[in-house]
């Protein structure tokens, strides 16, 4: 007997849901209450894959409560659903016909599963957006304190000073949701077991890079954005550069490394020992970024705090 497989059309009001066993959709309203009834049906049914469509972040939360139940689910590109019915000769689009070729794209495809993010590290990652979006706000405000006039600088501390306090009550609440779980307090732990790294980075490391400890050290360099790309065409050898990757790791980093620098033994012998080498300033704290995720990424693999012997 075949497998049993899922498909769930995402809109922002309600969840279809089809399985290849059952001709009926199963239709529950997008909402935690909804999203809760989605994994109890999916749960009786046991697909072998559950797939659902990207939809402009509409199908986040589900995908990371079904991740945390358990349940195996691909995020797909709708493109490929779309060529995919096409293909089979269906034109016809409704929220019950889209469930239906998703669980049967599942079934014919078989998507290879991804590693997704569960609700907590959702709920984290939202929380690190905010805390840079007050910052670059407070960023603005202390800007504009420079050039205004003497009746709106009040206006412009006071919304300083309100800034502060959001900046403060969500970083308590950064760290409760740290706290609350075992497996992301032992990381934290394990991060901040390292000379120069401090909450921020941890948080981010942990909100924006979740592969952290599960990469080659290329790789997690790559997906952070700090590993050296060659500029090289014929006989012209240009200076190696750092680009894309999650562009929010980059700035803790940075600050990180740079506090390394100084009480890092193993990032201050580094960093010495590039500027001997003739290296400038910004290419060899680039180079201590790199090393110290590369240490950071090793350590949460181990599962070992950090240890230093002279």
């Amino acid at each position: 007997m075949d497998k049993n497989h899922g498909g769930i059309d995402v809109s922002k009001a309600t969840l279809d849901v089809a399985t290849s066993n059952r001709k009926e959709i199963k239709s529950f309203p997008n909402d935690e209450s909804g999203i809760n009834k989605v994994i109890n049906y999916l749960k009786q049914e046991t697909p072998a894959l559950t797939v659902m469509e990207a939809t402009g972040g509409l199908e986040k939360l589900l995908a990371a409560s079904l991740v945390e139940a358990a349940i195996p689910v691909v995020v797909v590109n709708p493109r490929q659903v779309r060529d995919f019915a096409r293909a089979k000769g269906k034109l016809a689009k409704t929220d019950n016909i889209d469930a239906r070729i998703l669980a049967e794209f599942a079934c014919d495809i078989h998507p290879e599963i991804r590693s997704l993010t569960d609700k907590r590290t959702e709920e984290i990652k939202a929380m690190m957006v905010r805390r840079q979006q007050l910052m670059t706000m407070m960023t603005m405000e202390k800007n504009r304190l420079w050039t205004a006039s003497p009746t709106v600088k009040t206006s412009i501390q006071k919304n300083i000073e309100w800034l502060k306090q959001l900046l403060k009550n969500l970083d308590n609440d950064l760290d409760n949701q740290i706290q609350n779980s075992p497996i992301w307090k032992e990381k934290d732990d394990l991060l901040k077991s390292v000379p120069g790294v401090g909450p921020v980075l941890s948080l981010t490391l942990l909100g924006a890079l979740p592969e952290i400890g599960t990469l080659t050290r290329k790789q997690i360099a790559a997906l952070a954005g700090v590993a050296p790309f060659n500029r090289d065409s014929g006989k012209y050898r240009g200076m190696r550069t750092t680009k894309g990757g999650r562009t929010r790791v980059r700035p803790p980093l940075y600050m990180a490394a740079l506090v390394a620098t100084r009480c890092n033994p193993v990032i201050k012998a580094y960093y010495h020992h590039l500027i001997e080498k003739g290296k400038i300033k910004k290419v060899a704290l680039t180079a201590c970024m790199r090393k110290l995720l590369i240490i950071l990424n090793a350590i949460i693999r181990e599962r070992q705090p950090w240890k230093y012997a002279s």
